[in-house]
Order: structure tokens, then C-alpha cells, then sequence
């Protein structure tokens, strides 16, 4: 048998069975096609094939993290053999707290108390009947004040025309502290003068306000009484600003709070007069409208005489004519001061006069200075 006879191979058909020849291309029992084989390829050299190992997908799964786990542990002991991995401690897990670091609040710096500075002085030619009083009045100070300054003798007498002189400004005082506002009931009741009384045997509370002129109900409202009923040794608040205008049973309405002080208009502050001036009127700003029983208390005192000349005067008009015997004699010119505050009438005295009490606050005192029948003519204050 010849080799080539020997290696060849029958065709099998893949439908019935049928064995057939290795070039058949047809199945001569079923008619299936058959797909030719080229001889060089059936005779071509195969190398020996690897044996296949199928598994299924969860076997595949495990083996790949088998394989992961002993390439992490190699890799481990590797790097623990190096010193470079740190033995954990027995502690798992290692919770790491945030550290918080607050922000500081802005402190307030404390605000400083104003400490009194010494102003410098001012400077200051002497003019014609320039006198220290009548420099001290007009820049509000102390006639010692300047002697010491300039060393001027103690009487002050050695002044004359163009002398340079350092005058000193006053040391600022602080500003009072802020009061509360007062309401209109609060200042009515603060306005009202009272007095106290204590109640004696056989004494009812219409004997007692009648005795003193006043409303039997205003009583019993400033004591927080219930009835009129009083008794031996009780301490009772009579209100005086409550008097009844005549002896009855009709009371008065509360008087109004206390006015403002008075705003002076003229003379400004300082102002000088000659001789010549034989009226000086006094005029400031109205505080309201005035009841009866209210008006204008007006003081002047001359301050350079020395013997406490002063006057008052209780006017409901908004100016004053200043008398004519306050009026100094002689070359030298005296300092008036002169203040306004408003009043109201509390009764009368014994010669039938009528008695006043403040009814607000006093104006700001101004001066003026006014000279002799012999004088002559003043320079105006700067």
C-alpha cells in the first residue's frame, strides 16, 4: 500500500453518517453538501495543544481574589521586612477629630475719660478805661488770675493804654451727665412744694385742708388714701401747689410743669454804657404764655460797688427798664449783672404783699458795664 493511500482519510457526513471518500464533495445518501479540504492543508504539521481548563464564573471570581489576597500579603511582608509599615495598634479604626480654632472677637477698646488741657492764653492791648474788673467780667474770669499772670501788682492799678497783657481762658469743665426726661405729670410733681403734717386728736382731713387752703381730694391722692377718714399720729403729704384760690369747695387745676429758662436778648453779655445812657432796657424771650398768678422776676446787682446794691423786680412784660438810681457815680465803671427767671404767687404776707415761688429754671446771667455822670466814653467789649 502506498503511503499516500495509507494517510488519507474518509469523509464522515455530519447529517446521516455516511462515510465517504476524502475528496467527495456531495453525500450521496442525504445530498448535504460538504466543504472541500485542501490536501496540503491535511497534510500540514500541528504542534502538540495545551490542555483547557474551563470554569464556571463564581470558581473564576474566586480564584481571582484568592490570587489578589496572597499578592497583598506578599506584598505586606515585603514592605514589614523594610521598616516601612507601622504595626497598627489593637484599636481598628481611628476616629479623627477636627481641631476648631476660634476666631477671636474683635474687644472694644475702652473709650478715655477727657482729661481738663490748659488752653493757652490769649492776648490781650489794653484800651482806654480798660480797668482788671472790667477785663475780668468780660473774658469770665478771676481778677487774680490775670495779676498772677502778668505780675501786676495786687490793687491791679498800673494799667495803661497798649499794654500787652496774657489773659487766661478758663479751664473747660466736663459736661454734666445726661438726666432722664422728665413727663409732664412727673415734672408738675416735682415742681410741687409739699410739706408734711401730723394728724392730732379731734383733727378731720376737710379741717385739715381747709386749713391749709387746700383741695381735700388733692390730699387724699398725694397719700394714696381710700376715704377721707384719718387717724391720731398718721403723717400726711399736703400739697401747697394745690391751694385753693379763695376758701371753697371748687378746686384749681394742677399748675403747668415748670417753664424753661428765659433766652436773654439784650444787652449781649459784656455790652458797655456811657453816661449818656441814661436808659438801658433789659428785653429776653417770652417762656409762654403767663396765668394771673405767674410773671417775670428780674434781679440786678451791681457787683463792682461792694455793698451788695440789688434790686428785684417782678414783671409780666418781656423787658425792663433798668432804674436810674443804680446808676454809679464817678469815673470808674461798674459791673451790673442781671438774671430773669419765671415765678408764680403762693399767697401774701403779712403787709398784704404777694409772696412768689420759682416756677422754672433762672436764665444764664449776662453783665454790662455803666458809667458815672462823670465818665467818659467806654470801648465795647471784643
Amino acid at each position: 500500500m502506498s503511503p499516500e493511500i495509507a494517510n488519507s482519510q474518509p469523509k464522515i457526513c455530519p447529517t446521516c453518517g455516511t462515510r465517504l471518500s476524502e475528496n467527495a464533495t456531495r453525500c450521496l445518501v442525504c445530498g448535504r453538501t460538504l466543504t472541500s479540504t485542501s490536501k496540503a492543508e491535511s497534510k500540514g504539521v500541528q504542534g502538540p495543544r495545551l490542555p483547557e481548563l474551563t470554569l464556571s464564573l463564581p470558581v473564576a471570581l474566586v480564584v481571582i481574589l484568592l490570587v489578589l489576597g496572597i499578592g497583598a500579603g506578599a506584598v505586606y511582608t515585603v514592605l514589614q521586612g523594610t521598616g516601612r509599615v507601622v504595626q497598627p495598634t489593637a484599636t481598628a479604626t481611628t476616629t479623627l477629630t477636627p481641631t476648631i480654632t476660634p476666631t477671636p472677637t474683635a474687644s472694644l477698646t475702652p473709650t478715655l475719660e477727657p482729661s481738663d488741657t490748659l488752653l493757652p492764653p490769649v492776648d490781650y492791648v489794653v484800651k482806654q478805661n480798660d480797668t482788671c474788673s472790667l477785663i475780668a467780667v468780660i473774658f469770665k474770669i478771676s481778677i487774680q488770675s490775670i495779676i498772677d499772670l502778668n505780675n501786676l501788682s495786687a490793687d491791679c492799678g498800673s494799667l495803661y493804654v497798649g499794654q500787652a497783657l496774657k489773659i487766661p481762658q478758663p479751664t473747660p469743665t466736663p459736661s454734666p451727665l445726661p438726666t432722664s426726661t422728665l413727663s409732664d405729670s412727673e415734672a408738675t410733681q416735682s415742681a410741687c412744694q409739699k410739706i408734711t403734717y401730723t394728724v392730732k386728736a379731734n383733727d378731720t382731713l376737710m379741717g385739715i385742708a381747709a386749713n391749709y387752703n387746700v383741695d381735700q381730694q388733692a390730699i387724699i391722692t398725694y397719700n394714696g388714701m381710700t376715704s377721707n377718714t384719718v387717724y391720731e399720729g398718721q403723717d400726711l403729704i399736703i400739697p401747697l401747689c394745690a391751694r385753693l384760690p379763695t376758701p371753697g369747695p371748687t378746686s384749681t387745676d394742677t399748675p403747668p410743669p415748670p417753664y424753661p429758662a428765659p433766652n436773654l436778648l439784650l444787652p449781649a453779655d459784656g455790652a458797655s454804657f456811657t453816661a449818656a445812657d441814661d436808659t438801658i432796657t433789659l428785653q429776653w424771650a417770652s417762656v409762654g404764655t403767663l396765668r394771673q398768678d405767674e410773671a417775670y422776676a428780674v434781679t440786678i446787682e451791681d457787683v463792682t460797688s461792694g455793698n451788695g446794691q440789688k434790686i428785684v423786680e417782678y414783671v409780666t412784660d418781656t423787658k425792663y427798664i433798668v432804674p436810674a438810681n443804680l446808676r454809679p457815680v464817678g469815673n470808674t465803671p461798674h459791673i451790673l449783672r442781671w438774671v430773669v427767671i419765671p415765678v408764680r404767687q403762693t399767697g401774701t404776707d403779712q403787709n398784704g404783699q404777694p409772696t412768689w415761688d420759682t416756677a422754672g429754671a433762672a436764665s444764664d446771667p449776662r453783665v454790662f458795664s455803666w458809667w458815672g455822670a462823670s465818665g467818659v466814653s467806654s470801648t465795647t467789649s471784643p
